[in-house]
């Protein structure tokens, strides 16, 4: 039987943050990697899905549904599966608080950053020091928020900790250093350690290994 879902996805944060949770749920999907390089996301076929012209994607074949942008792909899942989905009200908006936390400021300012270190033919250093500085006074939030909760909407693990572990991990790719956090870094390596996380950061580069083949 073919799965359910399908996955749009291409090896960036925002991919894995969906490549994580459906390892996590243990749900059966199947991928479709997205060259970005190739301008696959421009095309009309997959502007149907996006108009936005962005990954992730899924596709949701029992619901005849689609749906996009990554944190909402996550609220979707959790929602209709109940996997790391608060059982309390007070709960499910932290995690959503937590979430757009991500959204709003993790992923646009160390994205700004990756751009200006590694897509950027300019060497606008202004611009360099101006989200370095921006991401570290978020990993500086992130890091008290860990200092007393176990995870950073509550002490259980949600798909607030998967949204922001999947950009916050790049930290060797942005010259951040995370030394001064150490709260941080035990939430980093905890969740790295976990089997689901590690097949699905494995599962969301599938793409680009097979590019380098």
């Amino acid at each position: 039987m073919n799965p359910s879902l399908t996955l749009y996805t291409a090896d960036t944060p925002n991919g894995l943050k969906v490549s994580l949770y459906l390892h996590e749920a243990a749900l059966p999907y199947r991928q479709v990697d997205v060259d970005l390089s190739a301008g696959e996301q421009k095309r009309p076929d997959f502007l149907q899905r996006n108009p936005n012209g962005k990954i992730p994607v899924i596709v949701d074949h029992e619901r005849d549904l689609t749906v996009f942008e990554s944190g909402a792909i996550l609220t979707y899942l959790a929602a209709k599966t109940g996997v790391l989905q608060p059982m309390t009200q007070t709960k499910a908006l932290a995690v959503n608080q937590w979430l757009h936390f991500q959204i709003g400021g993790i992923g646009p300012m160390l994205g700004q950053l990756w751009w200006f270190l590694h897509g950027s033919k300019t060497g606008n250093e202004e611009a360099i020091a101006r989200y370095r500085k921006e991401s570290l006074r978020l990993i500086g939030v992130v890091d008290a928020r860990l200092a007393v909760s176990a995870y950073l909407a509550t002490d259980d693990y949600s798909i607030a900790d998967i949204a922001s572990f999947a950009w916050l991990r790049t930290h060797h790719e942005l010259d951040l250093d995370i030394t001064p956090f150490p709260h941080l870094q035990r939430w980093l390596a905890q969740i790295e350690a976990r089997p689901a996380v590690q097949s699905g950061i494995a599962a969301n580069r599938a793409d680009a290994t097979r590019r380098q083949a």
